[in-house]
Order: C-alpha cells, then sequence, then structure tokens
C-alpha cells in the first residue's frame, strides 16, 4: 500500500492528475473505472485544465465504478458531472466512453454493463481487469454503491449489481469487489474531515472494521494507494 497525505484537496488533485497522466504515458491502451463525488470533480478540472492537452485520450476508456439510476441528464448523474467537469474540456473518442444507462431498469443494466465489461477491458485469468480502479468512501466507509448494510454484495459473483441507498432508497448499479480487486492498481481519492474516522480505523493499528466495505480493497497485485489531504488523514500517526 502506498499512502499519499497533501495539504488539501486542490493538491491531492494535483498529485493524483500528474499519476494518472504519467499511467497513460506508459501504456499503449488504458481502461479506468471512474469515481462520483466531490473529490473527482476536483479532480476532473484538474486533469482538464493543467493535462487535457498533454494527455492521447485515443488510449484512455472510461468506465464507471457505480452510477445513479437516473437519467444522463439528471444532476445526481455521474455521467453527466463527469461530461461537465471532463468530458466536455477534452478530445475522447466517443467510443472511448462506457457510460452505465441510469435511465434504463436496473438488473437489466446491470447485467448490460457486465457484458460490456467483459468485451471491453482485457481479460487476466479468464477475468476482465481495469488498469486503474478509482474510489471514493464515505463517511459511513462505503465505496463504490457497496453500503454497509449491503456487505454481502461485494463479494458478489457478478461483475456488476444493483445497490440501494441506507437513508434515500435510491438505486444504483456498482462494479462488485472482486472487479476491484482484479485491477491492476486501485488508487482512494478520500479528502475532508469528515472522513478521518474511517480513515483512522481502516488504516490504523487496528486494522479497521471489516464492516466497511472500504475495508475488503485489496488488489491482488499488491498495488493499492491512498491519496488524502491531512484533513482525511487526521487520525493517522
Amino acid at each position: 500500500m502506498d499512502l499519499k497525505i497533501y495539504q488539501d484537496k486542490n493538491e491531492v488533485a494535483e498529485a493524483f492528475s500528474a499519476y494518472f497522466a504519467e499511467q497513460v504515458k506508459q501504456n499503449d491502451t488504458f481502461h479506468v473505472a471512474l469515481s462520483g463525488g466531490s473529490t473527482p470533480k476536483i479532480v476532473f478540472d484538474e486533469l482538464a485544465d493543467k493535462f487535457g492537452g498533454q494527455i492521447d485520450w485515443s488510449k484512455v476508456h472510461l468506465y464507471w465504478g457505480d452510477e445513479r439510476c437516473v437519467p444522463p441528464t439528471d444532476d445526481e448523474s455521474n455521467y453527466k458531472m463527469t461530461v461537465e467537469h471532463l468530458l466536455s474540456k477534452i478530445e475522447i473518442p466517443e467510443g472511448n466512453i462506457h457510460r452505465v444507462h441510469g435511465e434504463d431498469e436496473p438488473q437489466g443494466e446491470a447485467e448490460r454493463y457486465a457484458r460490456e465489461l467483459k468485451s471491453g477491458l482485457p481479460a487476466k485469468n479468464g477475468f476482465p481487469q481495469f488498469d486503474l480502479v478509482v474510489l471514493g468512501m464515505g463517511d459511513d466507509g462505503h465505496t463504490a454503491s457497496i453500503f454497509p448494510h449491503e456487505i454481502e454484495l461485494w463479494n458478489s459473483e457478478h461483475l456488476c449489481e444493483v445497490a440501494v441507498h441506507p437513508e434515500s432508497g435510491q438505486r444504483r448499479i456498482t462494479i462488485t469487489g472482486n472487479l476491484i480487486n482484479h485491477a491492476k492498481t486501485v488508487a482512494f481519492l478520500v479528502t475532508g474531515e469528515g472522513k478521518k474516522e474511517k480513515v483512522g480505523e481502516i488504516l490504523g493499528s487496528d486494522g479497521g472494521s471489516v464492516t466497511y466495505p472500504a475495508h475488503l480493497v485489496a488488489p491482488t497485485s499488491g498495488n493499492l494507494l491512498w491519496f488524502l489531504d491531512q484533513a482525511a488523514a487526521d487520525k493517522l500517526t
């Protein structure tokens, strides 16, 4: 595990964007699962503004680790956020954008997206493999859209599942644990004081709580990165 701690969320965005650009440069094709949330929004702005013209986006294939079951024009759509903060600012082939159809019937879409992942991603040992999975973490320790009350979804035999937000009841499409942990690299982007308790438990000496889906992220490659700001890392010693 590689722990990277920066002064604030803007420095996290700068550091991760530079890392992302370097990874693309080193690969002929780069398959990445994106995350939603406030921190990726800042990262996407940084990527577009500072690296948009430097990255060969024809090499990059973009997927989503999770998506709310809403149309792509809805303000809650992770895809819409990515369009506004990244895709509208860069030159990337339309065929390289693999969005989740949040407007479609959830179970059918989870199955369709799993088929797209199988056909689009390179396989290792017969299993589809991302070059990079970008994850956030909620105040409750959830990651992607696997929440503590549905932690059993992590070990699903399916690549994608339909999850339910514990408070709103909103349904979401999410990739599952085996797909996440099979990636070449997994990178957490976690910022803000609200995350410090869970970060401390997961990365602290007690090893974290098994009730947090984020605690189950353990790529078989061994390549796990945490990009944190000081506020999120406050409980670490």
